[in-house]
């Protein structure tokens, strides 16, 4: 039996430095970051990450019983047999389903024409046996024979596509394409993102992931041959881009889009064809990000380049750069998307912040016919809609109170038709929340929203827990949705809030700006002040909020612990972005490259250096109190790898003036999105509120 650890794990510091504009700066946890990295078997490393576990796993021992308490919770509120709502692709009608009690999804099909359901694919089976599986893209080809799917096993995003037959397979268990001889043993590894297949089903499009997780390189896989026979289709040049691919929703042609986060560039290649020469819309134009659809040989592009909100492009295929408005960019509202249908198309977008979806003819499209959706505050859009010529629209929409339902928009009498509303098992009363949407004062007069929601009779008197949630980073809105889980802290009484701020799009691509680069700090006093707005408005009181965030989101955690301490009862960090400066002077990480456009390119810009290190969680950690953390990471997480968070403990340890519970849980066979399978991510779901109810003394089982 180990024994019991009677302090904390605390890390070696080993001197380091280095110099750069005229700044020396100190290192002294540099070691954690295994040399031979992406291997990490430097045994130093791992014994102090496996030292952070045990530290982990015995201080939350005590609370096994809340742990356990809420994993029950939150499974009771999951329907366990859950399957979605079948769609019609072709000569087939599609859908998912889990067995009860399983991880992982069945994928099924029926013919249109009649007959039994059909299994096609059985997550659980090629999970058996890992202790990590994720799926990544499924794609089949257009005749329905051939599937084409791919898996991750260990948590790095290196992807390995494997092929299916679909005629006549009955048991999947061991069943997979190629048994015959006729298509081999092979498959494709290091891939990412999606896979195409060419119109005869006999090719496959893929991206092909270097050294460094980087897509740099579009390949052609025939069928019957070895990875090694590919064809080079797209080499992508600059350092910094990614390369990606799609189909256009008319599945006339590929799309080649490659780019940074702030330029992009789009290639198109029939899907009949997919060997000729590539069709170049438009050269990059720094600054300048645009996408690509098409209808009877006309391109939609949706692009930024000449308003911030984006406007609506047409061009000929055979002029494909010479670009006419067809919607103008506004104000008012920011233009999300654009789908092609045969007789019509579909534009999404925000206006006030909340979602629309527009439908269009292609003889008037300055007139929209907008879908009206019940509530004030809601998350909606297009749901799953494979086919081109169609007489109806499947759509998703939740609240903060309302379940995921989804929807048929009827396009001829205009009406929606639910087909589901999420099941909670457990029993759930929506009459018996509240949501609100309030605007809060950021330091430098902007109003920020958020969105709260609570159990009708929570004292709005300064008295209640609140936990506040953010991301706040490359223009992703965090949605006002509706969660089960979160249904375990707003029925113990505490207020849950979504932060709106800064460096997402929620108001607009200008509140994104607002939110990087030289103006990243915007969107850590944006959550500082919102907490402090939520104070004075006597939603809760300092001390009783609790924050969290993950990534980029997980970044943030560490600014407002460093900035305003005293605010938090507990912040939890999932894979925290906190290294910032080091990562983004690292050329050899996967992502930084590609990232000097978000944050800056401190290795070149003296300027962007000072700032970046002015607010970089890590080298900001200062000898003071701070409030209890939690922080986790993964082992083998191409994102946000492991060192950051050890770092970030390892400093924090050794610097702060507290007594208060620091935790960090490091998931040894995982990644970025933490375990794999839907019980395991509940699980982490429930160690997480377990800390915070633990921290906020609020760590009473229920009788």
């Amino acid at each position: 039996m180990t024994e019991p650890m009677k302090n904390p794990p605390i890390a070696e510091q080993r001197p380091h430095s280095y110099s750069r504009h005229g700044y020396t700066v100190s290192d002294p946890y540099h070691w954690l970051k295994d040399q031979s990295y992406p291997q990490v078997d430097d045994e130093d490393v791992l014994d102090y990450l496996k030292a952070e576990n045990r530290w982990f796993e015995q201080n939350m021992a005590d609370q096994k019983g809340l742990t356990e308490e809420l994993f029950e919770e939150m499974k009771a509120r999951i329907k366990e047999d859950e399957s979605s709502v079948p769609q019609k692709d072709g000569d087939w009608i599609y859908w998912t389903a889990f067995d009860e009690g399983a991880q992982y999804k069945k994928w099924y099909r029926r013919a249109v024409a009649g007959g039994a359901d059909i299994l096609i694919l059985d997550e659980n089976m090629l999970a058996k046996g890992k202790d990590y599986f994720r799926l990544g893209a499924l794609t089949i080809s257009k005749d329905g024979k051939l599937m084409a799917y791919s898996s991750d096993t260990n948590g790095s995003e290196r992807y390995t596509v494997k092929f299916r037959c679909l005629d006549d397979v009955t048991d999947l268990a061991d069943e997979v394409c190629g048994a015959s001889g006729k298509w081999g043993d092979v498959s494709i590894e290091g891939t990412i993102g999606n896979i195409v297949f060419s119109a005869d089903g006999t090719k496959l499009l893929y991206g092909l992931v270097n050294d460094n997780w980087r897509v740099d390189q579009i390949f052609m896989h025939k069928l019957g041959t070895e990875q090694s026979d590919d064809i080079l289709i797209y080499k992508e040049p600059e350092l910094g881009f990614s390369a990606g691919i799609g189909l256009t929703h008319s599945e006339q042609y590929i799309a080649i889009a490659t780019g940074d986060n702030e330029t992009s560039e789009v290639r198109l290649v029939p899907t009949d064809n997919p060997t000729a020469e590539p069709i170049l819309v438009s050269p990059r134009k720094k600054g300048r990000e645009y996408s690509v659809e098409e209808r009877d040989g006309t391109l939609y592009i949706l692009t930024n380049d000449d308003h911030v909100n984006f406007r609506l492009a047409t061009a000929s295929l055979d002029k494909p750069g010479e670009w006419t408005t067809l919607l103008a960019g506004s104000d008012a509202f920011y233009l999300t998307d654009m789908t092609p249908f045969k007789n019509f198309f579909v534009t999404e977008g925000r206006e006030n912040g909340l979602d629309q979806v527009e439908i269009r003819s292609y003889d008037t499209p300055l007139t929209a016919e907008r879908i009206a959706f019940p509530e004030a505050s809601y998350n909606a859009g297009l749901d799953d809609n494979p086919e081109y010529d169609v007489t109806k629209l499947r759509l998703s929409y939740e609240s903060m109170v309302t379940p995921d339902t989804v929807y048929d928009y009827h396009l001829a009498d205009k009406k929606l038709e639910t087909l589901k509303v999420q099941e909670i098992p457990s029993g759930y009363d929506a009459s018996e929340y509240a949501t609100e949407r309030v605007s809060i004062k950021a330091r430098d007069g902007v109003m920020v929203p958020v969105s709260l929601v609570y159990k009708k009779g929570t004292r709005l008197d300064g008295s209640a827990p609140l936990h506040l949630y953010a991301y706040g980073a490359y223009g992703y809105a965090v949605p006002p949705s509706f969660s089960t889980s979160r249904l375990s802290l707003v029925d113990r009484g505490f207020i849950y809030g979504i932060a709106h701020i800064r460096g997402g799009d929620d108001l607009g691509r200008d509140w994104y700006l607002q939110g990087k680069l030289m103006q990243r700090t915007n969107t850590f006093n944006d959550f500082v002040d919102v907490a402090k707005g939520l104070i004075a408005k006597d939603y809760t009181s300092k001390g009783r909020i609790t924050a969290s965030g993950g990534s980029a989101g997980g970044e943030l955690m560490g600014a407002i612990v460093n900035t305003d301490p005293e605010l938090w009862g507990a912040v939890v960090a999932h894979v925290p972005f906190v290294d910032v400066l080091n990562t983004m002077q690292d050329e050899s990480l996967p992502l930084t490259p590609g990232e000097w456009p978000e944050w800056g390119n401190p290795i070149t810009d003296k300027e962007a250096f000072e700032y970046i290190q002015s607010y970089s969680p890590y080298d900001q950690v200062s000898a003071q109190d701070y409030p209890p953390l939690l922080i986790t990471g993964g082992l083998n997480d191409p994102r946000v790898t492991y060192w950051e968070p050890a770092k970030w403990t390892a400093k924090l340890r050794a610097t702060k003036t507290d007594d208060n519970m620091l935790l960090m849980k490091i998931n040894m066979g995982a990644g970025h999105g933490g375990k794999s399978g839907r019980w395991n991510r509940v699980q982490e779901t429930a160690e997480e509120f377990a800390f915070i109810l633990w921290q906020m003394a609020m760590a009473e089982t229920q009788e």
